[in-house]
């Protein structure tokens, strides 16, 4: 094995091992709200950070020293399906992912939050009912409460700042910096 290999190898590692705190599966929803943003204001290098943060994100926080048994079992699921075998059903799924965050982005793009509601709500609940198809109940149910709080933060947080941008059009103002205004071309 070659060294870069070796060290790709060791890097992984410490980052599944991180990924072990449960924390890292509560702030992964919340990078939607980034996401959402940037491409609300049509921002590709903030849509591109937000998804090198997303992708990161699972090494920020410490490993735990004993990480719960539903944990485990969740990640288990994840890596065992991960790295077996690739069928054309699983590159059909893992494909969803990218077709996902365009989806959303294009919504967005388009001042279209229904629609990226919609894309939003569907991914996070298809993702929940993965965990209960391919794995455990007990790996299953703990992926449900930072899915399902994550679900509702950026819900609540998309519907807010739609009202907010509805107000700030009614009242005639340029609704952000660099779009245009309501009824000027």
């Amino acid at each position: 094995m070659s060294r870069l290999a070796e060290w790709f190898g060791a890097l992984g590692g410490w980052a599944w091992d991180r990924h072990h705190n449960i924390l890292s599966w509560y702030v992964r929803p919340l990078f939607l709200l980034p996401f959402c943003y940037f491409a609300f204001r049509r921002s590709l290098l903030g849509i591109g950070a937000t998804l090198v943060a997303l992708v990161t994100s699972m090494a920020w926080f410490p490993a735990p020293a004993r990480p719960s048994a539903a944990v485990v079992a969740m990640l288990d699921t994840e890596r065992d399906y991960l790295l077996g075998e690739w069928t054309v059903a699983k590159v059909a799924i893992a494909l969803l992912i990218p077709l996902m965050f365009a989806a959303i982005a294009l919504a967005l793009w388009r001042r279209s939050l229904p629609w990226a509601l919609v894309v939003i709500n569907g991914a996070v609940l298809f993702k929940v009912a993965w965990t209960f198809w391919y794995g455990d109940a007990t790996g299953a149910l703990a992926h449900l409460t930072p899915a399902l709080l994550g679900l509702a933060i950026v819900d609540a947080a998309l519907i807010g700042a739609a009202r907010w941008y509805a107000r700030r059009q009614r009242r005639g103002r340029a609704p952000l910096a660099g779009l245009p205004h309501p009824g000027r071309g």
